[in-house]
């Protein structure tokens, strides 16, 4: 897993860190798919390169992909390293499929119309991680899934709202169109980086909706599954505490940058989720209102 545990360590990413509280066999299978998800989203995300040519790109991953659950060998070395670990794991070809869809969402749509459209995204790219995800840390109940899907959803939302100036300066707009109409926020403002008085509702309203998903995914998780999601709970109480940093900011993501937990925050919640699911508590670290 060299090339995947190189990709993982260089992310310095909130999932990557999560990977800690696995024990090494699903650490290590972890690393290969977060690897993949790494590379395909780094394509989509290569504006300098043409559409048409990023394109390509992502259908040699698709490709190979291909390759990876018949008998032959893959070509790209993160697919190669991924292989055992799809058979190992039992990996849906499906969701992969799902999502490099999502992926190649972004190659050209940079607005969405609706919550519908945009839910249709983070079900893709995020959700479909989890589905993943969950084979890798050993689920067993069939609710797990469900648990999976809402979680996905609200941590794709949180990242939305987080990086809302990030994206605007790349032109790009998550938020759905018609919640800018309904709250009177103009595309203007947001591709200048203004933070004018509508926007910090419209990013409530978002809020509330990533929310919504937190509780359901908090609702969902069967207590006997509780322990083989530590690292995804770990995740949820991440993300929710970002969450939570940008309703006290007023959901000012334009003034300075990207809003981050600290180290030792991280650290805090990684061993208050450990200590919670070691003895057995039902209560997460997300969700709770």
């Amino acid at each position: 897993m060299q090339h995947s545990q190189t990709i993982t360590r260089k992310s310095a990413s909130n999932l990557a860190l999560a990977f800690i509280l696995l024990p090494k066999p699903r650490r290590e299978a972890m690393a290969g798919l977060y690897a993949f998800c790494r590379e395909v989203d780094d394509i989509a995300d290569e504006d300098a390169r043409p559409v048409a040519e990023r394109r390509a790109h992502l259908a040699e991953w698709r490709e190979d992909l291909g390759r990876a659950y018949g008998t032959e060998v893959p070509l790209l070395p993160v697919i190669k390293e991924l292989q055992p670990v799809i058979h190992t794991y039992g990996l849906d070809r499906q969701h992969f499929d799902a999502l490099l869809d999502g992926v190649e969402m972004d190659l050209e749509i940079t607005r969405y119309r609706n919550r519908e459209d945009l839910e249709l995204y983070c079900y893709r790219v995020a959700s479909v991680v989890g589905l993943l995800s969950i084979r890798i840390f050993g689920h067993k109940s069939p609710a797990s899934r469900d648990y999976a899907v809402h979680l996905g959803k609200a941590l794709q939302l949180t990242n939305i709202l987080r990086d809302v100036a990030v994206d605007a300066r790349r032109g790009r707009i998550y938020l759905p169109q018609d919640d800018l109409a309904r709250f009177g926020v103009r595309e203007e403002d947001i591709l200048a980086l203004r933070l004018v008085p509508q926007y910090k509702a419209l990013a409530a309203s978002i809020g509330e909706q990533a929310r919504h998903y937190y509780r359901q995914a908090r609702a969902a998780l069967p207590p006997e599954d509780r322990g083989a999601m530590i690292a995804a709970e770990l995740m949820g109480s991440v993300y929710w505490r970002l969450l939570e940093k940008l309703e006290a900011r007023s959901w000012d993501v334009f003034s300075s940058g990207p809003i981050r937990l600290t180290k030792f925050q991280k650290l805090l919640l990684m061993g208050r989720t450990w200590a919670r699911i070691s003895m057995g508590s039902a209560a997460a670290n997300y969700g709770h209102r």
